[in-house]
Parts: structure tokens; C-alpha cells; sequence
């Protein structure tokens, strides 16, 4: 018989308060072996909600960002011996009760990172999601599967599963600290070749969910744009990055140096 893959959630949190307790009341307990909330300097009573569940609980001095929050995730997932991590945004945005299908293609062999598309055969708008960031959306994904010869409907959930064998293979900490942090991983697998899955989950658009102002949107396209740009010169030989490195590449090639 295979033996049960560790599943650990990371939930990477800001002023997640009034939607924290709603989100791991959700998850699949059954399932789920390990909880970790890191908290990036939030100015409301998120680590007091995440301390009455019994969460372990990582809090940052100060906001260093989105991305400094997934590395600490990442980083304290690995020490709990993590098989499988799945990055569930504590807002309440998407279903936590969809996890079993999120990381069932990791679990069947079939992939290395698992994509929860809000796209995949969906209507978002219908749920919220307003028509400038489906636009926004759109157009940004067919960029991206136009430079990472892809054919996914998103790249922009925040509902993810990976193994630790892909964590572990790409260069994480050379990643942003914001939000690009996202695409910037999703560029480090596609050079390291990795199987990539996507499963449909539901839009929910609330005024106690997180979102993004139509200006840090923009910001964001234009930082996706320049990446796909950077990644291009790097997988055509013009520019090489040692971002996009593969880890067991580089260090294969020290070792045997």
C-alpha cells in the first residue's frame, strides 16, 4: 500500500481576521496534517483569531509583502516534513473544501504543481470578479502562455498545491517579496519542466476579501510583462538569470565541478 503523502497548508496572511476562522473551519480536516498560518505584520487582530484556533503561527515584525510571506510559508512547511503544500488564502476568496480535488492530480502522479483556475469553465464575473480584472486577466495569461508555451486558463489564484520535490528544485528566495512572487515561481517550474495541472474553483468576490486597486493592478501587469521579457532572454541564451536556475542543476554542476 502507498503511504499517506503529508499534506500541509500554508495560509499567508494580512488583515485576514474577520475571514480566517471561516476559511480553516472549511478546510478537509480528514485530509489536511498540518496548518501554518504566517502573519506579515497585520494591523488587525488576525494573529489573536489565528492563536484561539491553535494555529502555528509565524508572525513578521512588519509588512515586508507577499512574497516574503510565501517564503516564510515554504520555509517552516518544509520543516514540518511537508509531502505536499497547499497555499489556501486565509480571505475566504476560494473554497477550501475543494482541496481533496486540488491536490488529487499531485497524488495520482500526474503533476507537480496544481493551479485552482477561477477560469477553468467558469463564469468569475458572475461571482464577483470585476469585468477590468477579467479583461486584465485574460490578456495577461495569453502572454504567459504564449512565452511559457502553455496552455492554462490562469495564472492568477492564489489556491495552490505543490510538491516539495518542485519547491525544493527552484531558487525561491531570489523571488520578490511582492506579488509578482506568483509568476516569478510559475517561470522557475517552467524552466525546470514541471507537470502542471489546473482544476476549476469558484469565484467569491465580498467585501471581506482581499483585492487588489485597479493601480496595484496595473503595476502588477506591467511587473508580469517585464518578467515574461527577462524569462524570454533567459531561455534564448541572450540574458541568462540565475533566478530561473534549477537548484539540483546548479548545485549537480558544483558538485561535480
Amino acid at each position: 500500500m502507498k503511504a499517506k503523502r503529508k499534506v500541509v497548508v500554508v495560509m499567508p496572511a494580512y488583515n485576514a481576521a474577520k475571514t480566517l476562522r471561516m476559511t480553516y473551519a472549511d478546510l478537509p480536516h480528514d485530509i489536511v496534517d498540518h496548518v501554518i498560518v504566517v502573519d506579515d505584520g497585520s494591523r488587525d487582530d488576525t494573529v489573536r483569531v489565528a492563536k484561539e484556533l491553535g494555529l502555528e503561527l509565524f508572525v513578521h515584525n512588519r509588512n515586508y509583502g507577499y512574497g516574503a510571506n510565501q517564503k516564510t510559508c515554504y520555509r517552516e512547511a518544509f520543516k514540518t516534513g511537508a509531502d505536499i503544500v497547499v497555499m489556501v488564502h486565509p480571505d475566504y476568496q476560494y473554497d477550501p473544501t475543494l482541496l481533496p480535488q486540488v491536490i488529487a492530480p499531485i497524488e495520482r502522479g500526474e503533476a507537480d504543481v496544481v493551479l485552482g483556475s477561477r477560469l477553468l469553465g467558469g463564469q468569475p464575473m458572475k461571482g464577483g470578479m470585476p469585468w477590468w480584472k477579467y479583461v486584465s486577466n485574460r490578456f495577461l495569461t495569453w502572454c504567459e502562455n504564449t512565452v511559457f508555451h502553455l496552455s492554462l486558463a490562469e495564472y492568477h489564484t492564489g489556491y495552490r498545491a505543490y510538491t516539495r520535490e518542485i519547491l525544493e528544485a527552484v531558487n525561491l528566495e531570489t523571488n520578490s517579496d511582492n506579488f509578482i512572487f506568483d509568476q516569478e515561481i510559475m517561470a522557475q517550474f517552467v524552466e525546470v519542466n514541471a507537470k502542471v495541472a489546473e482544476v476549476p474553483v469558484p469565484t467569491r468576490y465580498f467585501p471581506q476579501a482581499s483585492s487588489a486597486s485597479f493601480i496595484q493592478s496595473s503595476i502588477y501587469g506591467l511587473s508580469i510583462l517585464y518578467l515574461l521579457a527577462r524569462f524570454a532572454m533567459h531561455r534564448s541564451g541572450i540574458r541568462r538569470s540565475r533566478q530561473f536556475e534549477s537548484l539540483s542543476r546548479r548545485y549537480a554542476s558544483m558538485v561535480h565541478a
